[in-house]
């Protein structure tokens, strides 16, 4: 995997092929451009870690190409060189943002050490940022864990390009935050950030939704409505749960992303649209894919940048450094600001799972300061609060005087329970989970007392 991939523009072939070199040599991707015409070209094309711009070029000015890309807010580093330097043209090129000048011609060893600078300060401000986001939001992004470090990188990286980005990961792993902060960090930061469920609506008025309509297009459309598509334009679109989307409209999403345009339900007009689209899921799309349940070729479009979010027990690490941030939060929203936890809590927490992963662990923790009559949690107030009092979920299973139809019916219960849980509650991806027929569900989940979503009924199918 190459170390980065950098954009050289210089109008000497004999320079291009020699920085070329000298940067593949040490694991850089390097594309080049003799021109301001042909790097216009690739930077629209794709997103770059370090552009090294020449000043004097024979179609125009590197340091105009340096301010095109400040004034469209694209944030990637750019070192400037020149073989005519003067003090007014360094300055100009400071101002502007470049991070580095060099002087023709252009020793190897110092080329290759701004370049490695400008990428590590890149680096370090995007994670600065991300964290910044991150804490301001309360979130699940908190963590000093390897996992979440290179979570954070990737995610900056992506905030700076336009292309689609698919966010998988388990339920309550912080999808939606994510989604968020690749806006915020991005060039679209000004621009809306619109959201639609796509599993939280009936079919039919997910086109609505995205789409928009116009009067008359079906029965209640009095008047014309904008869909998240067109109100998103400059800005970020997030689908969230985009595995279940029905297939005709994952059609009608795949000419979007490929067109760039849309057509209100119940009209005729073309209305091109400038929406960059992050979706996110907690299912296996590749699986879903091979099932015929979701369109490969939507997939593809979709996971132009693939971010994949850690469950909490791949870092458990940073179990403790989330469980106080959720302390201090809420101590303080529930007015118990001298709320403390032992260590020997901390070590509960860090040895269970956290099937619902941040999330769970952050409603545990409100839980706790709530419940907790002292100011100090223990390890037996968490354990009290834990499913199965922290133990492992096959002990204690046999009672002794307790008929095996009851054990095994308190047994599928715990199952079904934390699968509806762990699935938001939503019924169709628990029975595809679990391989069960969803009316067989419905029956089972009905006679053990259990519900998923309000309005998840057997009449679905």
């Amino acid at each position: 995997m190459a170390r980065g991939h950098l954009l050289v523009v210089d109008d000497e072939p004999s320079i291009l092929t020699t920085l070329q070199k000298a940067l593949s040599l040490e694991g850089y991707a390097v594309d080049v451009a003799g021109g301001v015409k042909v790097a216009d070209e690739k930077l629209k094309k794709r997103s770059y870690d370090l552009c090294l711009f020449d000043v004097m070029l024979p179609d125009g000015d590197g340091l105009e190409l340096l301010s095109r890309l400040r004034t469209a807010k694209v944030e990637v580093p750019v070192i400037m060189m020149s073989g005519h330097a003067t003090i007014d043209t360094a300055v100009r090129a400071t101002r502007l943002g470049a991070l580095n000048f060099l002087e023709k011609p252009i020793n190897t060893d110092a080329l290759l050490i701004a370049v490695e600078t400008a990428l590590r300060l890149d680096r370090a401000e995007a994670e600065a940022r991300a964290l910044r986001l991150a804490s301001g939001a309360g979130s699940e992004l908190v963590g000093d864990s390897p996992a979440i470090k290179k979570l954070i990188e990737q995610i900056g990286r992506a905030a700076r390009s336009h292309a689609s980005v698919l966010v998988t990961g388990e339920r309550g792993t912080g999808k939606e935050l994510v989604a968020r902060a690749i806006h915020q960090m991005s060039p679209r930061e000004k621009g809306p950030l619109e959201k639609l469920n796509c599993a939280a609506l009936p079919s039919e008025l997910i086109e609505s939704e995205l789409f928009g309509h116009e009067v008359g297009a079906f029965t209640g459309a009095t008047k014309q409505r904008r869909g998240k598509f067109e109100r998103a334009s400059g800005g970020t679109l997030f689908l969230d749960e985009v595995g279940d989307m029905p297939l005709p409209m994952q059609a009608k999403l795949l000419r979007v992303l490929q067109e760039r345009e849309i057509e209100r339900v119940g009209g005729n007009e073309t209305i091109k649209v400038d929406t960059r689209v992050v979706a996110a899921t907690n299912r296996d799309l590749v699986a879903a894919c091979d099932k015929g349940e979701f369109r490969a070729d939507l997939y593809d479009r979709l996971n132009v940048v693939p971010l994949a979010l850690p469950p909490l027990r791949a870092r458990r690490e940073d179990i403790p450094l989330l469980a106080r941030h959720f302390l201090q939060l809420a101590a303080h929203t529930n007015d118990r600001r001298d709320m403390r936890m032992t260590d020997d809590a901390l070590g509960v927490l860090s040895a269970y799972s956290f099937p619902g992963n941040v999330r769970e662990l952050r409603n545990l923790i409100e839980r706790l300061v709530i419940l907790t009559p002292d100011d100090v949690i223990q390890a037996e107030d968490v354990r009290t609060c834990l499913p199965g009092g922290g133990s492992p979920k096959t002990a204690g299973l046999y009672r002794p005087g307790t008929p095996f139809r009851v054990l095994v019916e308190e047994a599928e219960r715990t199952i079904l329970s934390e699968a509806i849980a762990h699935h938001g509650g939503q019924m169709a991806a628990t029975a595809r989970a679990l391989d069960l027929e969803r009316s067989h569900l419905y029956k089972k989940s009905r006679a053990l007392g259990l519900r998923g979503d309000k309005g998840d009924t057997d009449d679905e199918g």
